[in-house]
């Protein structure tokens, strides 16, 4: 399967990015192509509804590259109890013939405990673009995103427990995606 992954920060060594990285290797090991869309490497316009800019190169290569995936994950930083305006500018650039009928992964970090704020958010933008949300969903937050961010190695148990969460959901999305593509 063709897996899209976006990124939805504009901060470099985000921890959002570092985790859609980690999923990123996980699909890859299990087969199937990952296509990766970093907004801080490849920043978009600001959208309008007028089609100013919607053949920058950098949107045409994010439309084709979702129209062509199997499945999506999204990744997001939480700001202030939401999706990165980053993220959410890209999205606009994209309708249901992106998602319709496409199991997509939502996943975000946050500074605080968890961001289930930003999770929510995302999955009722999926619906609206009739995409198919994951039953699971990934939230690094507090101590955790800590570990992602300085290396999971430096503590204890190697964030075995973060690695095994990403595991089963990136799983669970994965049967979910090839499920749904079944069926089509």
């Amino acid at each position: 399967m063709n897996i899209a992954i976006l990124t939805g920060s504009n901060r470099h060594a985000a921890t959002s990015t570092q985790l859609a990285a980690i999923v990123g290797q996980l699909i890859t090991q299990k087969g199937h192509t990952v296509m990766l869309h970093d907004l801080f490497e490849h920043p978009l316009p600001f959208y309008s509804p007028d089609g100013i800019d919607h053949d920058h190169a950098a949107v045409q290569q994010l439309q084709q590259s979702m129209l062509k995936a199997d499945g999506i994950v999204l990744a997001t930083p939480e700001y202030h109890g939401s999706v990165s305006g980053v993220l959410k500018n890209a999205l606009d650039y994209l309708g249901q013939d992106h998602f319709r009928g496409k199991a997509v992964l939502s996943m975000c970090s946050s500074g605080g405990a968890v961001g289930t704020s930003s999770l929510l958010q995302l999955q009722a933008i999926v619906r609206n673009l009739h995409g198919v949300n994951a039953p699971e969903w990934v939230s690094v937050g507090g101590a955790q995103r800590n570990e992602l961010a300085h290396g999971l190695t430096e503590y204890e148990n190697g964030g075995q427990p973060i690695i095994d969460r990403i595991h089963r959901a990136t799983i669970s999305f994965l049967a979910l995606a090839a499920s749904v593509r079944a069926n089509e």
